[in-house]
């Protein structure tokens, strides 16, 4: 159940349901992703992530997502988050197993891509989690790592791939990353056209409800 509020985006009803004690790998997750989304309770989120063992390589991963979000969202940051960061996804990518790895790649590519503005650093760790995530099935990690190659691509294959993650997070009833990829799709259509005039008008209503902040632009 706590699974299944985390993926509709319902993560205050998903901790409530998961309870104190229980999986706490899963209630760091949720944490993180709600304060990603949200901007909210980041002292939470450190301190199920705090939880955790800290050698653990789940642990090094949603360490290396709140330095990220800090860095992108210049909120709560920390002088060493930079490093943090990078350090942190190193460690779960050397240490996880073979899923978890990819993971940390994929965010080891987004820390280069957005922070430092290095695609040609970031890229080839885009295609490393892409080969796993096509080998494993996972759609929902495919829709992550897709999001994120669309804009280094021509705009026709651009395009492409942002549909092929929307419908890839809508298929999976992912509401917050579906709601997020309606969002960008509609970013790179031209002005004028009918499917972005939809998409704009559709997307909004479902990040005032789960309050997506940085789709609303609050700060």
């Amino acid at each position: 159940m706590a699974s299944r509020l985390h993926l509709l985006g319902e993560w205050d009803a998903a901790l409530a349901v998961l309870g104190p004690d229980a999986a706490p790998e899963l209630r760091a997750e949720i944490a993180v992703d709600r304060w990603f989304f949200q901007r909210q309770n980041h002292a939470e989120a450190e301190k199920a992530v705090a939880a955790l063992d800290p050698a653990s390589p789940i642990a090094q991963l949603l360490t290396g997502r709140l330095a990220y979000s800090r860095l992108l969202f210049r909120r709560d940051t920390c002088a060493d988050d930079r490093a943090a960061a990078e350090a942190a996804y190193r460690a779960a990518a050397e240490d996880g197993d073979e899923m978890l790895s990819a993971w940390a790649e994929y965010h080891w590519a987004v820390l280069l891509d957005n922070i430092d503005e290095d695609a040609a650093g970031a890229l080839p760790r885009y295609e490393t989690a892409l080969e796993v995530a096509t080998k494993s099935g996972d759609g929902l990690f495919e829709s992550y790592i897709i999001r994120h190659l669309a804009p280094h691509k021509e705009p026709a294959e651009r395009l492409a791939m942002l549909r092929r993650s929307l419908h890839l997070r809508a298929a999976l009833g992912a509401r917050p990353q579906t709601i997020a990829a309606q969002a960008l799709l509609a970013e790179y259509l031209p002005e004028g056209d009918p499917e972005r005039a939809e998409l704009l008008r559709i997307f909004r209503p479902g990040a005032e409800e789960l309050h997506i902040a940085w789709l609303l632009f609050e700060d």
